[in-house]
């Protein structure tokens, strides 16, 4: 049974990627455990897991006490008895006593069975945090496995397990089917104390176009243009404000790409979603400007730090302003300032 026993330790590790000396750890304190409900809460227990050997010993930890002193013989032990066992003992040593597991009743067997099936659960939940947790604030390809009609979450099998993308985290307007290859943002991860790793899933995140951009542009890889800003509406529009460390490339046309190739691959994946590309500027009033695109704007008056003062002509009002303030809003969340259009 022991050598079955590491054997499958050992299958678990190559398998599932669960740490054989936590698992192993894991399995002594839950034998512990099993132990004491069969001989007493106050028994100390070590149990010793050879992973070499294939062997599992388990011993009483017994506190050597003055003779006449022993108030609780499953903890302490008197002085004589001690030196009985061993000459090498002393008052305050522990004394260790080998128990045989065979002898412990099937209740205790089952105890044991359920804290170890436990203890694998654990280390599966662990593993799986520590997995989403290298991937948080990053983009995967997850698989639709079910789709919830009443409330139209999908249940995606990301690689690592099994996670929620609830309604409010889809695009609006996308429809997706079982089987269907999804990517996905990774925005948050908690650890779970009974179902596994709480992970939050989103393809609304304004990070989740970030990642995009830095997937399907080389030059945003390798630091050449950075992405100085994202804000978003998702399925309606957004805006990504750019900005080149090389004076030779241009940021706003690298991001397009030849025919729009690269923007367009962006575009597929959002479902048509709108996206304006910002050229970055230092200047607070010409990146306005350059914000408030696709409207074309005559000046830009910077009131103080974060209120700017807009004039555009009059039949670029509606434009600058957007269908119900949409872009007005979008580019006072690029720029941080407050955005007064005027005719």
């Amino acid at each position: 049974m022991n050598k079955e026993f590491f054997e499958a330790i050992d299958l678990l590790e190559r398998e599932n990627g669960i740490d054989k000396a936590a698992m192993i750890a894991n399995v002594e304190a839950a034998l512990a455990n099993a132990c004491r409900k069969e001989l007493g809460p106050t028994t100390v227990i070590r149990v010793q897991m050879d992973p070499v050997k294939q062997d599992m010993r388990v011993f009483q930890q017994r506190t050597v006490v003055p003779d006449g002193e022993v108030t609780d013989p499953r903890c302490e032990i008197g002085y004589t008895d001690a030196k009985a066992l061993s000459r090498r003992h002393k008052l305050g040593g522990v004394v260790e006593t080998e128990l045989k597991t065979k002898n412990f009743r099937r209740l205790s067997a089952q105890a044991g069975k359920q804290m170890i099936v436990q203890a694998i659960r654990t280390a599966e939940r662990d593993r799986q945090t520590r997995e989403y947790e290298d991937k948080k604030e990053e983009i995967i390809t997850a698989i639709v496995d079910k789709v919830d009609n009443t409330t139209g979450n999908l249940i995606l099998d990301t690689g690592t397990g099994f996670a929620t993308l609830l309604k409010s985290e889809q695009i609006p307007g996308e429809v997706h089917d079982v089987g269907e290859r999804l990517k996905v943002f990774i925005s948050e991860v908690k650890s779970g104390e009974t179902r596994g790793p709480l992970v939050t899933l989103s393809r609304v995140h304004p990070n989740f176009v970030k990642r995009l951009f830095e997937l399907e542009i080389p030059e945003i890889q390798d630091g050449t243009i950075l992405i100085k800003g994202v804000a978003r509406e998702a399925g309606s529009r957004t805006k990504v404000a750019v900005q080149s460390r090389d004076e030779n490339v241009d940021a706003v046309g690298s991001c397009i790409g030849k025919n729009g190739m690269r923007i367009g691959a962006i575009l597929d994946e959002l479902g048509g979603e709108k996206i304006d590309i910002i050229k970055y500027s230092e200047d607070i009033a010409e990146y306005v400007a350059e914000a408030l695109s696709p409207a074309k704007v005559l000046s830009v008056t910077v009131e103080d730090e974060r209120t700017c003062r807009v004039t555009v002509a009059p039949e670029q009002l509606s434009l600058a302003i957007g269908k119900e303030g949409q872009n007005a809003k979008l580019v006072a969340r690029l720029t941080g300032c407050k955005i007064d259009i005027k005719a």
